[in-house]
């Protein structure tokens, strides 16, 4: 496969070696270039034969650089190729549970090994064949992967693909082959769960330390199931049996291995009622962006900002801040650290029922512009409306409904502002600072 040049970036390499736009891109140091990972990879080193294709003729070209320096080529996609979708069709997928009418790319599935190194996506390794592996262990890439389960047909019925089992193989090659691997198991009630679980989180530990880490995360069900493989969400019945479970192999891991290696993201302790861990029990907080560790680091981020911060005096000010159902308690907690100390300062926090995908989606990431609108219309909301960031599609502002801040803040009538998942940004806000 070659890659065509959309573009030369001025006075680099590339331009400085008569490389133009729309020459064909074959080879580098002999190694054919298809993708994004392959001319990374290639193009790293020092020393470069550049083998292109310009009206139909082929031309070699030796460049010399410093290790790691960019050639300055363009491409006209980041992958220099299209993205691969999924091919399974999981029982729980959260797409396949959206209602009709959104924006194209809410529908996209993507399972892109490429995207897995770059981005820190989740692959199946359905989409892998034996060449796609061996080119993983050459460039020593790190990957995430969903599990899931390791039993073969258990894996097959959960995800609807009759090689999901088979491909399991995968992971053993590329634990075998030192491949740094984060897993992630999404726990569905009377599939995965019980001795199941107990199954493949044994069989994940003994990939380690190659497998670094694994994520156990609640199945996320909205009220557009139809359809579909029934299933049930958790309740603090059986979130409390999954922590049970989960805390079991803890213990193990770390007897055998020094960490814990398996976590249940923040909902399972949400659920359940139990109190949250302390810092110690996340260690480097391997699995951060699968949700969890989220809430514990923003409560001691939170607490150091407060504790620090000198200003002793706030002028009046009155703001709401956002937040799903399942954090509900928890930031107002956190409020309360604030008007302890600044008595000047109120602060409102309003849960957001999710009425656009149903009331058993309880996070903040997934409310709709509709949903604030609905809920906050009658509401004395202050000054300022505060949201966490991640109700808007990041670099636009977007909510998942197309709803824009600007339209939510003309309905609503007041300013708002985003807030990150950072215990110091969050202060600032409420603050004004």
């Amino acid at each position: 496969m070659a890659v065509k040049i959309a573009s030369v970036v001025k006075k680099s390499f590339a331009d400085k070696a008569n490389i133009k736009a729309d020459d064909i891109l074959l080879a580098i140091n002999g190694n054919q270039i298809s993708d994004v990972l392959d001319y990374m990879f290639y193009v790293s080193e020092s020393k470069l034969e550049v083998e292109l294709l310009r009206d139909n003729k082929r031309i070699l070209i030796t460049i010399n650089k410093d290790e790691y320096d960019d050639l300055g080529l363009e491409f006209s996609s980041y992958l220099m190729d299209e993205k691969q979708s999924c091919k399974n069709k999981c029982v729980f997928c959260f797409i396949d549970q959206m209602p009709p009418n959104m924006r194209d790319t809410l529908y996209f599935k993507d399972d892109d090994e490429r995207l897995s190194f770059l981005h820190g996506n989740y692959v199946t390794l359905t989409n892998l064949n034996d060449e796609d592996v061996q080119r993983i262990i050459k460039m020593r890439l790190n990957i995430n992967v969903s599990v899931h389960t390791t039993n073969p047909e258990l894996r097959v019925k959960m995800m609807n693909n009759r090689f999901a089992g088979e491909k399991l193989k995968y992971l053993k090659m590329l634990a075998d082959a030192g491949i740094s691997i984060n897993c992630q198991i999404v726990l569905c009630p009377g599939l995965n769960n019980g001795e199941e679980l107990l199954r493949t989180l044994s069989d994940l530990g003994d990939l380690y330390p190659s497998v670094s880490s694994i994520a156990v995360v609640p199945v996320g069900l909205s009220k557009f199931r139809k359809n579909l493989y029934p299933l049930i969400p958790f309740n603090e019945k059986s979130a409390n049996e999954a922590l049970e479970l989960i805390e079991q192999k803890q213990s193990e891991f770390l007897e055998k291995y020094n960490t814990r290696l398996v976590f249940p993201s923040d909902e399972f302790f949400l659920t359940s009622k139990k109190d949250l861990p302390d810092n110690d029990y996340y260690e480097e907080y391997p699995q951060y962006e699968n949700g969890v560790g989220l809430i514990r680091a923003l409560n001691d981020e939170f607490l150091s900002a407060v504790s620090e911060k000198k200003i002793t005096h706030i002028n009046n000010r009155n703001i709401s801040i956002v937040t799903g159902k399942a954090a509900h308690k928890f930031l107002n907690f956190l409020i309360e650290k604030v008007t302890e100390k600044w008595h000047n300062v109120n602060c409102n926090v309003f849960a957001i029922k999710n009425d656009f995908f149903g009331q058993n989606i309880t996070v903040a990431g997934l409310i709709t512009g509709q949903d604030l609108v609905a809920q906050l219309k009658d509401k004395e909301l202050g000054e300022l409306l505060l949201i966490p960031s991640v109700m808007i599609k990041q670099g636009t502002e977007l909510f998942l409904d197309d709803y824009t801040i600007t339209q939510v803040e003309n309905e609503l009538n007041i300013k708002i502002i985003t807030v990150d998942n950072n215990g110091y940004d969050l202060l600032d806000k409420i603050l004004g600072n």
